[in-house]
């Protein structure tokens, strides 16, 4: 039974990647970035000892994360320069319009609560709710920090990659107010000390 549960996950997971790849031929500037964010979530709740169907669950809405973008027109999703204040607005929208479409699915985590969260802080500064503290699940705190390590390390249509000591200093500064302090500190272990695990070839992938 066991064995026929691991391989209807892998199915499942295969399936959400090519959801995922759809994501990515709109973004065209970022197309990794869906799978980039899931392969750090997931790698961060494993350094938290996080147990497996819940290191799975992490993967799973990491991989979807940005589901919602494909209602953002592309000339915002793309645009070379900074957002306007109304185009943020629409840009914000995104965790709620994944959520509405991928509600009717019923995964066996709490993907549609990790899509919609995903860019809330802690102390209720973030979209789309402005929720803070424990209203916040974990999965989603833990995809909310591998997304922004993931965006500010990679190109952007409007600069340049940014070294990744800079991002882990961003997230440090945040730890506690606006992101969980365990997760800052398994991502900051992560890229300090245990890198090599987001290499292709560690996951057999």
């Amino acid at each position: 039974m066991a064995v026929y549960k691991d391989e209807l996950v892998h199915c499942l997971f295969q399936t959400v990647r090519v959801l995922a790849d759809t994501i990515g031929l709109k973004e065209s500037f970022t197309p990794a970035h869906q799978s980039n964010v899931a392969n750090i979530a997931r790698t961060i709740g494993q350094i938290m000892c996080l147990d497996r169907d819940i290191v799975d669950g992490v993967r799973m809405g990491a991989t979807l994360h940005d589901f919602g973008i494909l209602r953002i027109p592309s000339g915002i999703l793309n645009k070379p320069s900074k957002l306007t204040e109304e185009e943020f607005e629409i840009m914000k929208q995104h965790p709620v319009h994944g959520f509405n479409m991928l509600k009717g699915i019923d995964f066996p985590w709490p993907v549609g609560r990790m899509i919609l969260q995903h860019h809330e802080r802690l102390d209720g500064s973030g979209y789309p709710g402005g929720i803070s503290g424990s209203e916040i699940i974990l999965e989603a705190r833990i995809i909310a920090v591998a997304d922004i390590v993931d965006s500010m390390t990679s190109d952007r249509p409007y600069r340049k990659a940014l070294p990744v000591e800079e991002a882990l200093d961003e997230l440090k500064q945040g730890r506690g107010t606006k992101y969980d302090p365990d997760v800052i500190d398994a991502c900051v272990e992560l890229y300090t000390n245990q890198q090599h695990r987001l290499e292709p070839e560690y996951y057999g992938r």
